[in-house]
């Protein structure tokens, strides 16, 4: 089993967190948020999502990222971090008083790879559960998942892709399809142990 290499440090991860936080903050104040000194690492284009979580609960508040690094870094968790706050459609908006109930969590994604293979029955070998995340495609339809989604819920693989499937509004086992493409994608997650407390990084095995 190979480990993920950490591009990023603890540090890097403490600066992500608190950016997503205080982004979200900025936007309730009506203000951009506007940064005196950028980490190198956060000047370069790369994928990220943020989550938002309920605590003491930890029940999914919003999730929305960019998984192509189409944006510098520290752009792209302004960004995802807003979008998380405000546009996941699957919740209301986060209201102001809520940002003393609430802990982030940002994943920093490494770039999409496309999983060659000559059978779809091969996908399931090619997913390491606690480090892929993966990401569907077909014919205008896209789903992703973060890793530590298959960790949370303890599935396997085939139930990984299962699941991607649905988020793609597909049906389980599309990956089995002619035509469906499947990439995988690796996340170094750095998260809030508590609202504006301590920030660790997530292992997820």
């Amino acid at each position: 089993m190979i480990d993920v290499e950490f591009k990023y440090t603890n540090e890097d991860g403490i600066f992500a967190v608190k950016l997503a936080r205080r982004a979200v903050k900025d936007y309730f104040k009506g203000r951009k948020t506007e940064l005196m000194e950028i980490p190198e690492n956060f000047l370069k284009n790369a994928g990220v999502f943020t989550t938002i979580n309920s605590y003491p609960e930890k029940e999914l508040r919003g999730c929305i990222g960019f998984p192509e690094p189409i944006m510098p870094l520290y752009e792209a968790i302004i960004k995802s971090a807003i979008y998380a706050a405000t546009e996941d459609p699957r919740f209301p908006p986060v209201v102001e008083g809520e940002l003393e109930n609430i802990i982030f969590e940002v994943s920093l994604l490494t770039v999409p790879e496309r999983i060659v293979i000559d059978d779809p029955n091969k996908y399931p070998e090619k997913v390491e559960i606690g480090r892929d995340g993966l990401i569907i495609r077909y014919m205008g339809f896209s789903g992703l998942l973060l890793p530590q989604v298959a960790v949370e819920y303890s599935i396997s693989s085939t139930e990984f892709l299962d699941h991607t499937c649905l988020k793609a509004g597909l049906s389980a086992g599309c990956w089995k399809r002619r035509g469906v493409e499947v990439y995988k994608f690796q996340a170094e997650i750095f998260t809030e142990l508590e609202p504006e407390g301590k920030i660790e990084r997530i292992k997820l095995r």
